[in-house]
């Protein structure tokens, strides 16, 4: 695919977005994701799976102009495809295993005492929020009644 992506050389102090040039940008029709510096190359491709509102032809272009800027500013990139950035586990554990451990971390939480409404403050929180919805409820049993 054909990138649009150039380096952009002028520095200094860029007083609003809209003076980048969209041959700067990763989605240039768009004009999401600067990709100005190694830095914002990095967040790109960290970030890739949040922008909204763009094409799966889009996405190819912006993952051609990421590609070509990682490569420009010496940023290391393993994915082939758009399709392998975004959600996907941080880690290689399978979904079944990472809801395991939530249920160990829970039940660990449970037997020390962490967690919600174990200090003095979550436990006041708790009789706030109770009898908050306590007199909501009474003021609209009032209401209907009358």
């Amino acid at each position: 695919m054909k990138t649009t992506w150039k380096p952009h050389e002028k520095h200094g102090d860029l007083t609003e977005r809209g003076d980048l040039p969209s041959s700067v940008y990763a989605f240039p029709d768009k004009r999401k994701e600067p990709l100005t510096d190694a830095s914002h190359v990095r967040n790109a491709l960290a970030r890739f799976d949040q922008v909204r509102g763009v094409s799966d032809a889009e996405r190819d272009l912006a993952f051609a102009n990421i590609k070509k800027a990682a490569k420009h500013y010496a940023v290391q990139m393993t994915e082939a495809d758009w399709s392998e950035l975004g959600r996907r586990p941080s880690t290689d554990r399978p979904a079944s295993a990472r809801r395991a451990s939530a249920g160990k971390a829970v039940a660990s939480r449970k037997s020390r005492g962490t967690g919600s409404q174990t200090t003095a403050a979550g436990r006041r929180g708790a009789v706030r929020a109770s009898a908050t919805r306590k007199s909501k409820a009474k003021g609209s049993a009032r209401r209907t009644s009358a």
